[in-house]
């Protein structure tokens, strides 16, 4: 038998990605499919060797929302952390924790975490190509599932999230912390039984296609991920949300629900991800986790005053490519601020914290790309928070997410989910300019094909230099890839 490596693996996965033409027709009809969403997950769950009842054992905190449900859940993996046993002992109530997120930033093997580590390239390749030939030997009752026939193998995030299952079971993950895809009613992580928390953070309008336009409708479809007997919580959310919400509450017959509100005592914990805004998030984190302790039969008090654990794995949290500073290698006098905001709510408060943090007198960059999303509104909101802090960009890039000078991606990054035709004549990128040039004439605005060409030219740019890179993680995941190449 041919070895088969690493990087059959991620071509192999690239292939499951939707093309740009897909895409765009799915969303005209998103809602009549909304539907078979969860019984066909069930399904391919089923032909990997594995029944929704067996992910019980994976003992999962489970996470939704439109911003900060990322850093939730890295707030509430490095709080577990502090109560992990290094070895699997008697009576040993958590040994393994699991994290799956998304989108990964450099590697997709970020997106499955074990015990704060990717998985290895050898056990990635391993348990992709397990559940790989499981469906290639398997198939479903066609007249349930006409789409799932002989050889069909389910879309990228939907693969990836059945290699979460058998990657996490297979090495004896007791405890999980799963973030939600996209809304959560539908979502490919929505098929656990009995989760041990839940919880929401903050709300905004954001996949209308898939979610609805209106907050009642997002927070309905959010809300979905609640289970019965779980823990159920949510950040203080505008008070239309919020009723539907506890509606749905109620009708899922969950064990508690409760509203968290930020802590006070977190103004004097440094938190490891930057942002004030993240003392939401954090103190979202210690409610779920809490709960999930409790529910494992770890004792833990009231949590009136924050355990020493709770505060240490609060201060040790990380979270790449959101509100992350890096000082540049190649000149002592530029910073890069990171945060992979993409949307209205998220640009905000992104945009405010890198006003916030940065020095009045130096000169300010914009390195931005949004490929699919409303960039005016996303535009607009990034001017105004500037505005308001009285500060200015000197020069505002935009790039397409093309990571390197000769055109190519890293494997691991490679995208069909967007026009290559508008990628190859920068047509977003020039309605961006123009967009800009409405809100700011002042700054110079400059237009690159490619992440590499974009940081080589803001590195010969008058300084000193704070540089902001945000509108879209896979703009961060390939920026982070040429600052490594360049060291």
């Amino acid at each position: 038998m041919i070895k088969r490596t690493y990087k059959d693996a991620i071509n192999a996965l690239n292939s499951l990605q939707s093309n740009f033409a897909t895409i765009e027709a799915a969303r005209l009809t998103a809602g009549a499919k909304n539907a078979v969403l969860i019984p066909e997950m069930i399904e391919w769950t089923r032909r990997i060797g594995y029944k929704p009842q067996d992910l019980n054992r994976l003992n999962v905190i489970h996470v939704t929302g439109t911003k900060g449900k990322g850093s939730t859940c890295a707030f509430a993996t490095s709080i577990l952390n502090q109560y992990r046993s290094p070895v699997q002992v008697p009576g040993a109530k958590i040994t393994k924790i699991g994290l799956y997120t998304s989108p990964h930033l450099k590697s997709v093997r970020e997106r499955l975490i074990i015990n704060g580590k990717p998985i290895s390239e050898a056990l990635f390749t391993k348990y992709f190509f397990d559940i790989w030939d499981r469906l290639n030997s398997t198939s479903s009752d066609l007249d349930k599932f006409p789409n799932m026939g002989p050889g069909v193998k389910p879309a990228y995030f939907r693969f990836l999230t059945l290699l979460s299952f058998h990657a996490f079971s297979s090495e004896n993950v007791d405890t999980a912390v799963y973030e939600v895809g996209v809304g959560g009613e539908y979502d490919s992580t929505n098929i656990f039984e009995s989760p041990t928390a839940c919880g929401i953070t903050s709300l905004g309008i954001d996949h209308i296609a898939v979610l609805g336009n209106t907050l009642e409708q997002i927070a309905w479809n959010k809300a979905g991920i609640f289970k019965p007997g779980a823990a159920c919580f949510s950040v203080e959310q505008p008070e239309e949300a919020l009723n539907v919400i506890k509606q749905r509450a109620v009708e899922k017959k969950v064990a508690s629900f409760e509203v968290v509100e930020q802590r006070p005592d977190l103004a004097e914990v440094k938190l490891g991800i930057n942002g004030d805004f993240q003392r939401q998030n954090a103190s979202l984190a210690v409610q779920l986790v809490k709960a999930h302790l409790e529910k494992l039969g770890v004792e833990i008090g009231a949590c009136d005053v924050l355990p020493e654990e709770f505060v240490t794995g609060l201060e040790q949290a990380s979270w790449p490519g959101r509100c992350q500073i890096i000082k540049d290698d190649k000149r002592e006098d530029l910073t890069w601020y990171i945060d992979g905001s993409h949307t209205t709510e998220s640009i905000a408060s992104g945009t405010a914290w890198f006003a916030s943090v940065t020095n009045d007198t130096n000169r300010k960059v914009l390195l931005f790309n949004q490929q699919t999303r409303n960039v005016e509104s996303l535009l607009e909101e990034l001017h105004l928070q500037m505005q308001k802090s009285g500060k200015k960009f000197d020069n505002v890039i935009f790039s397409t997410n093309v990571t390197f000078s000769d055109g190519k991606y890293s494997d691991d990054l490679v995208s069909i989910n967007v026009s290559q035709e508008k990628v190859d004549t920068m047509e977003m990128q020039k309605q961006m300019a123009d967009i800009w040039n409405k809100f700011s004439k002042e700054s110079r605005k400059h237009l690159f094909h490619d992440i590499q060409t974009s940081v080589n030219f803001i590195r010969t740019l008058e300084g000193p230099l704070d540089v902001l890179v945000c509108g879209s993680l896979h703009l961060v995941g390939g920026f982070l890839l040429v600052l490594d190449s360049s060291k």
